[in-house]
Parts: C-alpha cells; structure tokens; sequence
C-alpha cells in the first residue's frame, strides 16, 4: 500500500508557478540583463520572452561593438549565452507571448495566451521593430547587405558603395556616418524634400560622398549571396534604373513594440515608452529598458546598461515597500 501512495504522489503534476517579484517581458540585451540582475539580487523572477527571444540580435550576423568579445561574436551566440548566465543566475524563462496586462491594481497582472502571472514589480524590456521597406530581396539578404542600423553594421562595408532609403533625421545621420566606411552613399528619398531638420540636411549636402536621388524609391534588392544592386523607381516618370550597390541601409524608422501597454502605461506620440523617476513609467512598481523607450541609441549595450538600472531601480522600489 505504502509504495502504490508513494507511486500516486510521484504521479501528480507539479502546480505551476504563476505568482513572482518581477516579471521581464521581452528577452534581449535588456531583458536577459534585467533577469541576471534581478535574480542575483535574491528576487522571485520571471522573464516571458515573446515571439522572438532575443530580440533583433537574433536576425544579426557578427556583432563587433559589445564588449568583452575581442573578435567578435555572432548576434544569436550573444543571446544565447545571455539566456544561459540569466537561467544560471536562478530566473524563470518562459518562451511565450504576451498578450495583455492589467497595470491597474496590485498584484499586476500578465496574461499569455494559456496562463495569467502576477507581480509585485514589472519591467517592460520588449523593444522596436525596424520599418521594413517590404520589397523583393529585402528579407533574402537581411544580414546579408541589407541593414537597419549604420552604427551596428558600418564598419563592414569599407570602401563599398552603398544605399540608404529615407529622407529624416536617422536617414541623414546614418549617410553621414556611412561616409566614414564607404567610398560613397547614395541617399534615395522617395519625395522632392527631405523631412530631416535643417542642421542635418546641410551636413549631408555638405558631404561631397553623399549623392541625392529624390522622387525615387528602391523597389527591388539583388545579389548574389550578398547585395549587389538596387532598382532605383523614379516615382515621377515611371522610369527604373540599375544601382550597383554593396550594401542597404533602411532607415525610414522604428515602430516601438507597446501596443499592449496602451492606457496602461505613459506613452509618447510615436508609441515609445515615458520613463518618469529614472527608469520607471507612470505607473508605480512599472519599469522600462532598451528600445521600447530609448528611440536614440538604440544598441544592445545600452539596452543592458537599461535592464541593468531597470533592475536596480525594481529591486529597491519592493524594497522600499516591503518597509512601508
């Protein structure tokens, strides 16, 4: 009898974990760091990754620019050995979406498609997607010649010439920097002006290695293993031309990933999130790192340094409450 109980009791399904500290949602440079933070300072924690664990690293090739790997390392080994510290460290990783909070009342509330957790403290680490230009060989040769940051991949297309598609401030700001590396960047912007303000249109009309191709839009992207050339449509005429190109910077913007916090939290026009006090939002206990509010530096080492400050920032608000 005694071994038939103990049989049944080894049986029965472990009771799931759905209450924690914090919960991370979103798991790249930001999330993992907050994760590895929170956890090594001894809190209950749970990071629900989303769609894309690891977030935009995960579609990258060699990343240079992060310290602590001399020749470099590629985007989806970073991340995975981010997750891997993080999970050592003592955090719960759950690889699902989610698809609503309630930021209202305490507990908070986290609600995936199968199961609702709760927390006394949040930290929103869910990013920005890249504008996509949404044309043939765009998606084939991303990380291939195709590229949404300049300050990221830059220093790979030494002494190439290159595209940039779009006519503001990050379009300007990235030809610039392009110049750096590029025997020449040509500029298409699919209208007659630039949208960019003054002081950054007069720095890339001054730069003898940008060329200007206004009314015109790139349409379709070609190579072979890597991008080699552009078809260039002038939107006026109708007519196409062949651009022998290098590489292709899309710099038309970013759409931050907050639509779920919407009436939740502070948002500003362009959907990023409003930090009030340090790296907290609106709401009490409800804190922000990487891109989903930083629209300025957008790199994974400052999206760490942000889920580091986030985790800081968490740890001593529950602190602080738990003295209350």
């Amino acid at each position: 009898m005694q071994v038939e109980q103990k049989k049944e009791e080894s049986e029965k399904p472990v009771e799931k974990k759905l209450k924690f500290d914090i919960i991370i949602i979103g798991a790249g440079p930001a999330g993992y760091t907050a994760g590895i933070y929170s956890a090594r300072a001894k809190r209950d924690t749970l990071i629900i990754s989303g769609i894309l664990p690891g977030g935009q690293l995960m579609n990258t090739t060699e990343v240079e620019n992060y310290p602590g790997f001399e020749k470099g390392i590629f985007g989806p080994e970073l991340m995975m050995t981010m997750k891997k510290q993080t999970e050592r460290m003592g955090a719960t990783i759950v690889d699902d979406e989610v698809v609503n909070v309630d930021f209202t009342h305490k507990p908070f509330k986290v609600l995936t498609p199968s199961e609702e957790y709760e927390s006394e403290a949040v930290i929103i680490c869910t990013g920005a997607t890249p504008k996509k230009l949404s044309i043939p060989g765009e998606q084939e040769f991303s990380g291939k010649g195709v590229s949404y940051c300049a300050t990221c991949d830059g220093p790979f297309f030494r002494n190439l010439e290159l595209a940039v598609s779009g006519g503001g401030d990050s379009a300007m700001e990235e030809s610039t920097f392009l110049t750096k590396f590029a025997s020449n960047v040509h500029l298409i912007h699919r209208r007659d002006k630039l949208r960019a303000s003054k002081v950054m249109q007069e720095r890339a009309f001054n730069n003898p290695k940008i060329k200007f191709h206004f009314n015109s839009s790139i349409v379709d992207i070609k190579g072979d293993q890597k991008v080699q050339e552009v078809t260039l449509l002038d939107n006026k005429t109708n007519e196409k031309q062949k651009l022998q190109v290098g590489g292709v910077f899309v710099a038309i913007g970013h759409d931050p990933n907050t639509k779920i916090f919407q009436n939740q939290v502070e948002l500003d026009e362009n959907g990023y999130i409003v930090q009030k006090k340090n790296t907290m939002t609106s709401v009490d206990g409800v804190f922000s790192a990487g891109d989903a509010h930083d629209h300025r530096y957008r790199q994974a080492v400052t999206a760490a340094g942000f889920g580091c400050m986030a985790a800081i920032d968490a740890d001593r608000y529950l602190t602080e409450k738990s003295t209350e």
